[in-house]
């Protein structure tokens, strides 16, 4: 089928299979690496994207669904000049990322929070973030993260260069970003290939 969506402020016109998720299509059509498989169940926030203002759980969601809605994952925090989201910003000044996997799907989550409660409370911290599972770091310092962007300077801000960061800053940086290349065209046109199963039929 033929889905017509808006990602990242470019549209987007993809002809995927009817039961394909919508993790698989951001990952593998559009190349969106930075949306992670976690559980596959909805229940570790890893997949996170955000659908028309409101955190997602990717996995759970058909491709299908996306059609004429705005979809806005982790490359589309990055600025035109390459630089880092307030919120990114913020996770690395309070060291709110080891592993990063989880990253993507925390920094979406507390944006979506931030767009809708410029300045919210802990318990609407914490409520935004119970769907979202870090196995590494604990969750104060995500916490405090996000305190830090409610006080942040809108987006486009600089961090340090990478002559003045540590190579673990910078790293995790480029982590953030997820290297995300700018779509050329104002459209982008993706056609889906069937997946062989097991014994090899599509």
């Amino acid at each position: 089928m033929l889905i017509d969506f808006e990602c990242n402020g470019k549209a987007i016109q993809v002809e995927a299979p009817a039961t394909m998720r919508a993790l698989d299509l951001i990952r593998d059509l559009l190349g969106l690496t930075g949306t992670k498989e976690g559980c596959g169940r909805g229940e570790c926030g890893a997949c996170t994207i955000i659908l028309d203002g409101l955190p997602v759980n990717s996995c759970l969601l058909y491709a299908a669904r996306l059609q004429g809605r705005v979809v806005e994952t982790i490359e589309g925090l990055q600025a035109a000049d390459g630089s880092l989201h307030p919120i990114q910003e913020a996770f690395l000044e309070e060291g709110a990322v080891q592993c990063g996997y989880c990253t993507p799907g925390m920094v979406l989550s507390a944006k979506a929070l931030l767009d809708r409660t410029p300045e919210p409370g802990l318990e609407e911290i914490e409520e935004a973030l119970s769907g979202n599972i870090c196995r590494c770091t604990g969750y104060g310092k995500i916490v405090k993260a996000i305190q830090r962007a409610v006080a942040a300077p809108a987006p486009g801000s600089q961090i340090a260069s990478p002559q003045d960061a540590g190579s673990k800053d910078v790293c995790i940086k480029d982590f953030l970003i997820q290297n995300a290349e700018p779509v050329a065209t104002s459209k982008l046109v993706v056609t889906a290939k069937p997946v062989a199963d097991k014994e090899g039929q599509p």
